[in-house]
């Protein structure tokens, strides 16, 4: 292979688009195995990776005599591998002749819903694994309804172990069924169906002849093919300003990560909270200055006119903005320890935003099993429902179903700084019909200042307070 024909190949490779997806689903059902499987069947593992699994199948794998445990490609952890799950979420990447995969392999364990949420927080797709001699239970029901409530808009229903019932048509058509229904009640747009073996590798990179009744594709041929480009957001310009790069006198560029819509040189654009408008002057990357961008890259945008704008703030096309507010509805996964106490205070980061706020009102509490509201004072670990938030500066959103980008966010223990829930914006909220968040009460002494200096403090501290700053005066 000569230079052109290397350059040729690492240009077509560059240019293949990415699937992020998950595995969630029960204990037990073959996330890991199914991963696992996947790697070795489509040959893109190292020499020395297979070596390590053959050795390690032999000392801890849980598989049987002579066979490969394809999980502890997976599972790395020695909890893990002594308890045979998994625990903590772990990554994969590989890549096809047609698509480049990021696999998170997610915990089934109740107790780590957390840990699925995380890896659920970027997918394009979900794979949802049953299996074949239980069926659907309690952990898929709560797996499918938070990939719905994490926009994923693509969920693969595989039905896993089929070599344990004989690969028996009827024992998958209830399954299907059972979970189609299930289904039916959420806003999930595409649902594909497998009956598979992990272990075995049964229609998983290639068809298989033990189930001549399937007429479908295998599934890395459908996660090959599955169409992503609609899932991105190219209406809504927005631009949540991360830094200021001013490498010198002549330049002043603001840096972010498009969460979504196009932005091209000469654009009108408007600077959110001031309102104030400029043209877009110049979109500049590493390989040089662009007519052009949008999500998800990450230019550095120059401005016609001076405008002041700093991290937090966002710059959007005028006529295309979000919602601007303090008050909104949620819904809210609870992933602390401890239980919720709506009279704490908690940190807000939404895009690049960090303010304080309060949980207000709570509409209701999901059952997952049901998928009824049950009413509530607070949450506990794992739990999922409405809640209303109150912020202490206004914050740039939309509907988490409009923009996965700007309607999600996550609620941070200000004295553990721990992760507490994470939320997906539902609706604004009128500030008249929304709860008031108390700001912390202001005192300047009175000894050493001057009463001019002092009003002039006072309004500067005030303002402050106001757009959720905390004001400390010793």
């Amino acid at each position: 292979m000569n230079d052109l024909d290397i350059k040729a190949f690492l240009d077509a490779d560059e240019k293949k688009d990415l699937l992020r997806l998950l595995t969630a689903g029960s204990v037990d059902d073959g996330k890991s195995t199914l991963i696992g499987r996947l790697l070795f069947d489509s040959k893109k593992l190292y020499e020395d990776q297979l070596t390590a699994l053959e050795r390690d199948s032999k000392r801890v794998g849980n598989a049987g005599a002579g066979e490969i445990d394809y999980a502890l490609l997976l599972d790395g952890l020695k909890a893990e591998r002594e308890e045979g799950i998994t625990i903590d979420v772990a990554y994969r990447y590989f890549s096809t002749n047609k698509r480049k995969f990021i696999i998170a392999d997610t915990p089934g364990h109740e107790q780590y819903t957390r840990n699925m949420i995380t890896g659920g927080s970027t997918a394009n797709l979900a794979i949802i694994l049953v299996d074949a001699r239980t069926g659907v239970v309690t952990q898929t029901r709560r797996h499918t309804y938070l990939a719905s409530l994490l926009g994923i808009k693509h969920v693969v229903l595989a039905v896993n172990k089929m070599d344990l019932v004989d690969f028996n048509e009827d024992v998958f058509n209830k399954i299907r069924d059972e979970y189609m229904q299930l289904v039916r009640q959420l806003d999930i747009e595409d649902i594909t169906c497998f009956p598979i073996s992990a272990k075995d590798g049964d229609n998983v990179v290639e068809k298989s002849v033990r189930t001549p009744w399937y007429d479908g594709s295998s599934l890395l041929q459908f996660l090959e093919e599955v169409p992503i480009h609609l899932d991105r957001n190219l209406t809504d310009l927005r631009y949540p300003v991360q830094y200021i790069l001013r490498p010198n006198l002549d330049f002043r560029g603001f840096c972010a990560k498009i969460a979504s819509g196009v932005i091209r040189k000469g654009d009108e654009v408007v600077a959110l909270p001031s309102m104030k408008r400029s043209r877009v002057k110049g979109i500049h990357t590493y390989e040089g200055e662009i007519a052009k961008a949008f999500c998800p890259m990450s230019p550095v945008i120059t401005l016609e006119d001076e405008i002041d704008i700093s991290r937090g703030e966002m710059i959007c096309h005028p006529d295309n903005l979000p919602h601007i507010g303090r008050n909104f509805q949620a819904m809210l996964v609870w992933m602390d320890e401890e239980a919720m106490d709506r009279g704490k205070q908690f940190y807000i980061k939404q895009t690049t935003n960090t303010t304080r706020c309060q949980i207000g009102n709570v509409a209701y509490r999901v059952d997952v099993n049901t998928m009824s509201h049950l009413p509530a004072q607070d949450f506990r670990l794992n739990e999922i429902g409405l809640v209303q938030i109150t912020t202490a500066k206004p914050l740039f959103f939309d509907e988490f179903k409009r923009n996965k980008q700007t309607g999600a966010f996550i609620l941070i223990d200000p004295i553990t700084n721990n992760t507490s829930a994470v939320g997906m914006i539902v609706a604004p909220v009128a500030d008249e019909d929304a709860n008031t968040l108390e700001l912390p009460t202001i005192n300047l002494p009175k000894l050493g200042i001057a009463e001019e200096h002092r009003e002039a403090i006072l309004r500067v501290a005030k303002e402050l307070s106001r757009q959720g700053c905390e004001i400390i005066v010793e």
